[in-house]
């Protein structure tokens, strides 16, 4: 399952719309232990990603699916705020975030990192 972004996904990403805000819907399936990895992930991402304008907006735990298929539940939800596609790759490759990108990937089975943009 994928975790992480990965160089061709992150290029289409930014040519889509370079300088135009996005918000990233994260959806997180933990790994037995994960959730308490994940906080600390949580820590080391609002420690480093703040520099590139990054704004954790909401950071919720799954409840109990009311429309879903098997499987198709999460155990977490977080929303993320970036001023640009850009901000966001540019924190992607900071040295400072990469090291304690290893909590995340650690953490998870499983994750859906869906950009979105406001309707206006």
């Amino acid at each position: 399952m994928a975790i992480d972004p990965t160089g061709p996904g992150l290029k289409a990403f930014i040519e889509a719309d370079p300088d135009g805000p996005v918000v990233m819907l994260n959806l997180l399936r933990f790994a037995p232990g994960g959730e308490e990895a994940y906080a600390e992930y949580v820590r080391h991402f609002r420690a480093t990603a703040t520099v590139h304008g990054a704004e954790l907006v909401y950071h919720g735990r799954g409840d109990t699916a009311l429309v879903a298929e098997e499987g198709q539940a999460w155990d977490a939800v977080l929303l993320v705020r970036y001023p640009t596609r850009r901000a966001f790759s540019a924190m992607v490759r900071d040295p400072a975030y990469q090291a304690g990108t290893h909590l995340r990937s650690g953490a998870l089975v499983e994750a859906v990192l869906q950009p979105t943009s406001e309707i206006t």
